[in-house]
């Protein structure tokens, strides 16, 4: 398995700007946390948001991970700032506010987890297998809120766009709670074992022997190559082509080059069905006696680091093109491999409109 998360020394890069050293943000660099600490420690609620706001978009991110879904994320950390807030003036200063709010986002994580109780999982998500969406309860990520990873080095940067990946996100559900907390703590984030053990309020033995079996089942799970490498390796002119193609072949009710776009083996879901189809034949099938008797128009957008689209399906009684889902590209190489059309995606969140003239 070709990761840099599960590699195995285990961790991100430990670099002075890598994401387990990362400081938080432009206030907290400038030598004004201990300022904006002591202020908030008294009370200053305003100090107390410049301290900790530049965090709130890695927390997010690492929320989403653990719980799969963006909603679920923000409230995880909203709460988390609304807990921290609350215990500011007994914290105490043995380690960095960082690691501290990790602790607490963490563990809210692991009991919003708890509270929801077990959620279905299809029984083969392997790359051969089921296709990432049968985890139909799972959101995409828009791009926009990862725009603090654009501050980290070139190895802890790709680490943060990888996890977040759709196959990565949803190989972390079929993961025990604390085995998933586990591995983004150590092979995401870069904690050492023994911190690690600390943010759990548990044993170095039990970290690794939870992320012994944690990257045990990634690898059986996970693709060999991330579509950040494939991205990279296309190049953008590339990937602009390949949008333009597969949109214009959507908008023009054009079977064939929709399907000489797809690798042989493609899958094509849209969750939250649970219905999915397969291979050339499969794919044709359901295109052509489904979605291409309607008129489409696609926007690019860009969600989970992949490709994607905002659909918008002809309405006649509203006269315009409505929204119908937001498509997920996998790519192999040059071709689609996988589309993910997740029928209940917040178009706000991903800067699409709500919908389109004709």
């Amino acid at each position: 398995m070709a990761r840099t998360w599960a590699g195995e020394s285990g961790g991100a890069a430990r670099e002075p700007d890598g994401v387990a050293q990362r400081s938080g943000g432009a206030v907290q660099r400038s030598g004004d946390a201990a300022e904006l600490l002591d202020a908030a420690r008294a009370g200053d609620q305003d100090a107390f948001g410049r301290l900790v706001g530049p965090l709130r978009d890695e927390l997010r991110a690492h929320c989403y991970r653990m719980l799969g879904s963006v909603h679920d994320a923000e409230d995880a950390v909203q709460d988390t700032l609304d807990r921290a807030w609350r215990n500011v003036a007994r914290f105490e200063d043995r380690g960095s506010v960082r690691s501290w709010l990790y602790k607490i986002a963490t563990n809210r994580a692991l009991t919003v987890i708890e509270q929801r109780g077990r959620r279905e999982l299809p029984t083969d998500l392997s790359p051969e297998g089921a296709p990432v969406a049968e985890v139909a309860w799972l959101e995409p990520y828009p791009d926009r809120l990862m725009g603090w990873a654009a501050e980290l080095g070139p190895e802890a940067r790709a680490v943060a766009r990888e996890s977040v990946e759709l196959a990565f996100v949803a190989a972390l559900q079929h993961l025990s709670a604390r085995q998933r907390a586990v591995l983004l703590l150590r092979d995401v984030l870069g904690y050492a074992a023994a911190e690690a053990a600390a943010q759990l309020d548990t044993t170095v033995a039990a970290v690794n022997s939870a992320l012994q079996r944690a990257r045990k089942v990634l690898a059986e799970l996970l693709p060999e190559a991330a579509q950040r490498r494939t991205l990279d390796e296309l190049g953008e002119p590339a990937q602009r082509e390949l949008a333009r193609r597969y949109a214009a072949a959507w908008e023009a009710a054009d079977v064939d080059a929709i399907v000489a776009m797809l690798t042989e083996d493609a899958k094509y879901s849209m969750p939250p069905l649970t219905a999915w189809y397969q291979g050339h034949d499969g794919i044709r099938g359901f295109l052509t006696e489904g979605p291409l008797t309607r008129r489409w128009r696609f926007l690019p957008a860009r969600a989970n680091g992949q490709l994607a689209f905002g659909t918008y399906m002809w309405d006649d009684e509203c006269a315009a093109y409505v929204p119908a889902g937001l498509d997920l590209i996998v790519l192999r190489g040059t071709r689609i491999a996988e589309v993910v059309s997740f029928l209940e995606a917040d178009f706000a969140a991903f800067d699409l409109p709500p919908e389109l003239p004709r």
